[in-house]
């Protein structure tokens, strides 16, 4: 186990790197993951990881879109899939599906199941739409906003 790698330092390690070699913080500020196919942004400083999905507890008599609870390194996270929540569908179950792990900052132990991260994203330059973006090839991108959603009473009360 001499080799063993700390996903949270390695994520950080390269975090840094790309600062260091952009110079330029705003360049990274959101990261892009698709929701039931479709395009949405997460600012960075709304979640703490991103996870492959991890095993999970299914919850008895919780609302549809609770996906169960993870033990990530010995704490528990009651795992939501966000596309079930948002009435979109439900995550695809495929290999590339992620959880991300809300920021600590929020004190809430929750993870967000999504179908796949696609990277980090400069929206900087893009068409503000109301509540959605439009990049450069003129697709679109929602903002999931991690603060609006954990203040969401329906959000927070999981029993069905």
């Amino acid at each position: 186990m001499a080799n063993h790698l700390n996903l949270r330092e390695f994520q950080q390690n390269l975090s840094d790197r790309m600062l260091a070699s952009s110079g330029d913080a705003q360049k990274i500020s959101t990261l892009g993951v698709i929701i039931a196919g479709q395009n949405w942004l997460v600012n960075m400083a709304d979640i703490s990881e991103v996870l492959p999905v991890q095993e999970r507890v299914a919850v008895p008599m919780a609302k549809i879109w609770v996906s169960g609870v993870a033990n990530v390194r010995g704490s528990l996270y009651c795992v939501a899939d966000i596309a079930a929540y948002l009435g979109l569908g439900k995550v695809s179950g495929a290999a590339e599906n992620r959880m991300l792990l809300v920021a600590g900052r929020y004190a809430f132990n929750a993870a967000l199941l999504v179908d796949k991260v696609s990277g980090l994203r400069d929206a900087r330059n893009w068409r503000n739409e109301q509540e959605k973006y439009r990049d450069e090839q003129d697709a679109i991108w929602h903002k999931l906003d991690i603060g609006n959603l954990l203040a969401q009473a329906d959000f927070l009360q999981i029993g069905a």
